[in-house]
């Protein structure tokens, strides 16, 4: 099992390593401008191929020529696409979903995978966690969006304050989960801290503005830090 996980370490390792950090932006730029027309979107491919065959070894060559071909084709259809964080996540879901079934086909037992989603099935403490995470997400945003409306209400801006507070408020509240869980209170601290500075230095800092967002920030993170509490005192050491 562990030699598994490493070739598909490997695999996303030399994916990481050739998308991000190998390919220039002017590879990227005549791509763009050139779509399948461009040479640089071939020499990413082959690269791309290079690198992971390099890493998983010669013996799987064929897996080389399925990341060519399909790494290939992905960048060329996203290049008549825009630059928006929508296309990119869905560009990077493509290739990674070539790499799992590369995997699939190279390593796949059924056995091992039965066995793995068994012990996840029974298993206490996921499903408690994967509870509380997605507690903390969008229904956490609701309740303080509710418990903060008469303060939100009679800001201007309310709207455009809200839709940029609303990942900020998710990402804060899942850190400070995993913070709990590890008995680091004093991070937590320095997050609630550092967040002060940055909103003392807005310039544009109206009373009712600063009273909403300080509601806001306390109401998150003591969701969070009551959901961590929970999740630590609530579930049985065994995980049964």
């Amino acid at each position: 099992m562990n030699t598994q996980i490493i070739w598909c370490l490997k695999l996303l390792l030399a994916h990481l390593t050739t998308d991000f950090i190998l390919q220039p932006t002017t590879w990227v730029r005549d791509r763009k401008a050139r779509h399948f027309k461009s040479e640089k979107l071939y020499l990413h491919g082959l690269v791309t191929a290079i690198v992971a065959w390099c890493f998983i070894g010669w013996e799987h060559w064929i897996i080389a020529l399925v990341i060519f071909f399909t790494h290939t084709i992905i960048d060329g259809w996203k290049s008549y696409l825009k630059d928006t964080i929508r296309n990119f996540l869905l560009d990077q879901l493509l290739h990674i979903v070539v790499l799992f079934l590369c995997w699939y086909f190279s390593f796949l037992q059924w056995e091992l995978v039965k066995n793995a989603w068994q012990k996840v099935n029974n298993s206490v403490h996921f499903w408690a966690i994967a509870a509380a995470v997605v507690f903390l997400t969008t229904p956490a945003g609701i309740l303080i969006g509710q418990l903060t409306r008469q303060w939100r209400e009679k800001i201007k801006d309310a709207e455009s304050l809200s839709n940029a507070g609303k990942w900020i408020g998710i990402t804060e509240r899942v850190i400070v989960l995993i913070l709990v869980c590890f008995n680091q209170y004093a991070a937590i601290g320095l997050l609630v801290t550092a967040k002060g500075i940055i909103r003392f230095n807005e310039k544009d800092r109206q009373e009712i503005k600063t009273e909403y967002l300080v509601i806001g920030t306390l109401l998150s993170i003591g969701l969070a830090i009551v959901t961590g509490l929970i999740l630590k005192t609530g579930i049985p050491a065994t995980g049964s």
